[in-house]
């Protein structure tokens, strides 16, 4: 099969980095918001937490579409519609006066933010040859861990100095120059050879079919779940448990960034020496060990910023080991449906991630033992699906 774009130039490979910025600004410069919109517009821990995990779970549901449809009609009109929708909810959340409007708005930021994680890995797919997809994948992981490094402090700082409303003024400008930088040097790279002519729903189904595309998706989705819970109670806690500034969860938070940059750049150099079940299933064992070493540390009442952020520079670096393999593993079931399997795993990350950082919402009573108990469960769940691809590649062997 032929690629419509020829050997990835240098302002091809800068401008799908920005792309993977995207979802940094729709989700993690969101998190310092959390307590500050609580305060501005009067709303209970569950309803604030809302406006987080509406957004992961709109981004979650709309992923799907992207990758059935860029397999369908190309990745370029997707990547630049979901950009366009992204500075839509950006400038609604902007100007929102109610807690509905900037519900509203978020949703569209959301949606139109799904298209950079999906389509970053597809295309991706598309212009590397299969012996520098991991590697390449791992690359452009490290530029997205840019985002969650400085989003969060840029975010405090700028609702300590400006207040909530400029964190999505800065969305939206961000996204102007991301969707020109995309425009400009991103083309069709879907082979002229693979377009699918099965219905959405048979594509689908064909990939759910496949248990070990099911463990590799099930264990990035759970991962995640672990990672947002703990981040999103930590903004909380920080700011209402400890009397923390927003800038200063900002700083430390870093460290889950910096946790999941180190454990991209070790995928990155192992590249495909190493099998990608064994990574996931190294990541995940590393991923429970970590909860379970911070619930240990919660239970004597260890219950300081380093207790939050320590753990959390460790569960994103069993991320950043797992994640590139569990992508490049789900797109290699059926080739021809890469887009659609990139697409269920950005899916799982963020229905993942919704569900258990609302749980923690729901459940959230000023102490970290909602955290805990949620974390253990989340980290569990990881262990089964991360074993699951291992498990079958030694049956296929034996």
């Amino acid at each position: 099969m032929e690629s419509r774009c020829e050997a990835p130039g240098r302002a091809f490979v800068f401008a799908l980095g920005l792309v993977a910025l995207i979802t940094p600004l729709a989700v993690h410069l969101f998190l310092p918001v959390i307590p500050a919109v609580k305060v501005a517009l009067a709303l209970s821990d569950a309803t604030a937490q809302l406006n987080f995990s509406i957004a992961l779970l709109a981004m979650a549901l709309a992923t799907l579409a992207y990758g059935s449809l860029s397999d369908r009609h190309g990745r370029r009109p997707m990547l630049l519609s979901g950009l366009l929708l992204f500075l839509i909810g950006s400038a609604i959340s902007f100007m929102a006066q109610t807690a509905t409007t900037l519900l509203l708005g978020r949703v569209v930021q959301a949606v139109g933010a799904a298209c950079g994680m999906t389509l970053v890995r597809t295309i991706a797919r598309d212009a590397y040859r299969p012996e520098q997809l991991v590697r390449a994948i791992a690359y452009l992981t490290m530029f997205y861990t840019l985002g969650p490094m400085v989003s969060p402090l840029l975010g405090g700082v700028l609702i300590d100095t400006l207040g909530w409303r400029s964190v999505f003024g800065f969305a939206f400008f961000a996204g102007c120059a991301i969707s020109a930088a995309a425009y400009l040097a991103i083309p069709e790279t879907r082979p002229l050879a693979s377009s699918s002519d099965d219905s959405i729903l048979r594509s689908y189904l064909a990939l759910l079919a496949e248990p070990r595309l099911v463990g590799y998706v099930l264990q990035s989705g759970l991962n995640t779940a672990s990672f947002m819970t703990m981040a999103s109670a930590a903004a909380t806690l920080m700011k209402e448990l400890l009397q923390r500034p927003s800038s200063e969860f900002g700083l430390y938070f870093l460290l889950f960034p910096g946790g999941f940059f180190c454990g991209t750049l070790i995928s990155s150099r192992v590249g495909s020496r190493v099998s990608n079940e064994l990574m996931v299933l190294l990541g995940s064992l590393l991923a429970m060990a970590t909860i379970m070493l911070q619930g240990w540390l919660f239970f004597w009442e260890l219950v300081t910023p380093w207790t939050f952020f320590l753990p959390g520079f460790v569960l994103t670096f069993s991320q950043g080991i797992a994640l590139p393999y569990a992508q490049v593993g789900a797109m290699a079931v059926i080739p021809r449906l890469a887009g659609t399997a990139a697409g269920i795993g950005v899916f799982m990350q963020n229905f993942g991630g919704a569900v258990f950082a609302q749980l923690y919402g729901l459940f959230a009573d000023g102490t970290p033992l909602p955290m805990v108990a949620i974390l253990l469960c989340s980290g569990s769940l990881c262990l089964v699906a991360g074993t699951l691809p291992f498990v079958l590649r030694r049956g296929q062997r034996g």
